[in-house]
């Protein structure tokens, strides 16, 4: 047995940085075919094309009838050559590109986020057949499998939330042979059929999803990094790998934006004790970092920048105190606008909170808000946040940044500065 094999089913997750091309397929079938025979394998989008898909959606939406053609041609041609590229045929993705311009020729009636999660759906649907047909080609025992077969989630578009005793019975009655399943990541369907999306980069989650239901050993996410650094190598000359992390770390680093790792993956994971490595798809037999049951806890100070951040300043109109009844106010305008907080504060008659900036949806809360509220706001801002801070790490990042608001606990300082 090859040293990576597992009696046990384990769950591989390659996001769309890895199947960008034909070369990126060929190395994800290289990565699977020498360490496990009955993998599940859960893949994104190729490259940018939930993006591409995105940008379908608001010309669908808004009509711009020109622009929508091109950009579906754009689409197309791109898949088309990643198959010619890989010696394959189209015949596999052709049903989804017709099901997309059926759609398409509708007029859009229904609300834009049940229009979004039948659209960007798409992308996986048509990565996961490329290459599920190309590991067929090259002599694996592989199956493809629809995700939205196996995960049923509530009608929340673009955040469905997973009915798991309803998924663990269809993901453990689909998955029970010997060979290696290709699935999509992202996806679910509501008990009426409609497709939905677990959330943007929500693949992650869809592996530990299968790997809780399987009762697998272990999740591996297969990225362009060696594994979870302590700081994203686009804004630090010199990172630290993290050879292991706790769950409770590693949920944190999560929660506050690290984008190694979406921030419901670690659940389902630490409830059945799986352990989740995150390790490279460019160099595969390096270590990278494991996430389980580790006693040792964060020993290097780790940073995480959340770009594009819109701090809003809240005043009541009346001049009365931010109390229970205008905090309840703003939570019920913020989760039903689908906007999350990435951090609030407040004082006795203000309440601020930053968050990303949304065109889609920031400027219609901003709206509502303002029946009640006088809104200020600043754009174009950073959230630093640092786990295992000292006054060194936090002088570091401020360098030529204007300091607007601080927030810090024993463990976390989180920093909302102008660049």
């Amino acid at each position: 047995m090859h040293p990576y094999q597992s009696p046990l089913r384990p769950v591989f997750k390659f996001g769309g940085a890895s199947v960008k091309d034909a070369a990126g397929v060929r190395n994800l079938i290289d990565i699977v075919r020498t360490r496990s025979q009955n993998a599940v394998v859960v893949v994104s989008a190729m490259g940018k094309t939930t993006d591409a898909l995105e940008t379908i959606v608001r010309t669908y939406v808004n009509r711009q009838t020109t622009d929508l053609q091109a950009n579906l041609t754009t689409l197309r041609t791109y898949h088309e050559a990643i198959i010619a590229d890989l010696g394959g045929n189209t015949g596999g993705i052709n049903p989804f590109f017709d099901q997309l311009d059926a759609l398409l020729a509708q007029p859009p009636t229904a609300p834009y986020d049940e229009i979004y999660d039948q659209v960007v759906s798409i992308g996986e649907l048509l990565s996961t057949r490329i290459v599920a047909d190309y590991g067929v080609q090259m002599g694996l025992n592989a199956r493809w499998i629809d995700a939205r077969r196996l995960i049923r989630t509530d009608d929340t578009f673009r955040e469905g939330r997973i009915d798991w005793d309803v998924t663990t019975k269809r993901v453990t009655d689909a998955i029970t042979g010997g060979e290696i399943v290709v699935t999509q990541g992202f996806l679910g369907q509501t008990l009426s059929g409609k497709t939905t999306t677990l959330g943007r980069d929500g693949s992650d989650f869809t592996a530990a999803i299968l790997a809780h239901c399987l009762d697998s050993d272990s999740v591996t996410i297969w990225k362009d990094v060696p594994g979870v650094l302590n700081a994203d190598p686009k804004y630090f000359d010199e990172t630290v790998l993290l050879a292991t992390l706790t769950y409770q770390d590693a949920i944190e680093l999560a929660y506050y934006g690290a984008t190694v790792i979406h921030p419901k993956t670690i659940k389902p994971l630490q409830n059945k004790g799986i352990s989740l490595h995150v390790r490279s798809f460019v160099h595969p037999n390096a270590p990278g970092t494991v996430i389980g049951n580790s006693e040792q806890r964060l020993t290097v100070p780790s940073f995480i920048f959340k770009v594009d951040q819109v701090l809003l300043s809240l005043h009541p109109n009346d001049f009365s105190f931010i109390a229970e009844a205008n905090l309840s106010l703003i939570f019920s305008q913020f989760a039903r606008a689908g906007v999350k907080i990435n951090l609030m504060q407040n004082t006795a008659i203000s309440f601020s909170v930053v968050v990303d900036n949304n065109p889609d949806r920031l400027p219609a809360l901003i709206d509502a808000l303002r029946l009640d509220f006088r809104v200020s706001y600043n754009e174009g801002l950073e959230l630093i946040t640092i786990r295992h801070h000292d006054e060194a790490t936090i002088n570091r990042v401020l360098v030529k940044k204007t300091l607007l608001l601080e927030q810090k606990s024993r463990y976390t300082a989180q920093l909302v500065v102008k660049p």
